[in-house]
């Protein structure tokens, strides 16, 4: 059985610590960006607004604009998925270690 070192667990705080703010960037990031598809949406619908509503939703859908802020869209979720992937996994190798730490504490008893 490999056991976690606590060597393992400092860098696992370090990493939770000094990623914080950069992982609560790139979440702001993608709500911001996920938010900010309605106003696009909403102001390429304007520009045609002598046209029916779904036409002019269509309009928006189909123009660069709207494309380009989803290309925009998918890096944020990619940045805050995998900001949020890797502290999750540093947070379960700090849970191994405890489960670990507990488990040689009954041994002694």
């Amino acid at each position: 059985m490999n056991f976690i070192t606590e060597a393992e667990i400092e860098k696992a705080l370090d990493y939770l610590r000094d990623n914080a703010t950069t992982a609560a960037k790139a979440r702001a990031e993608r709500i911001y960006m996920e938010e900010y598809r309605k106003v696009v949406k909403a102001q390429i619908m304007g520009e045609h607004n002598s046209e029916a509503n779904n036409a002019q939703e269509r309009y928006a859908y189909a123009d660069d604009r709207y494309t380009a802020h989803l290309e925009a869209l998918r890096t944020a979720i990619e940045k805050d998925e995998r900001h949020r992937f890797l502290l999750a996994a540093a947070q379960a190798k700090i849970d191994a270690w405890r489960t670990q730490q507990a488990t040689e504490r009954s041994m002694k008893l």
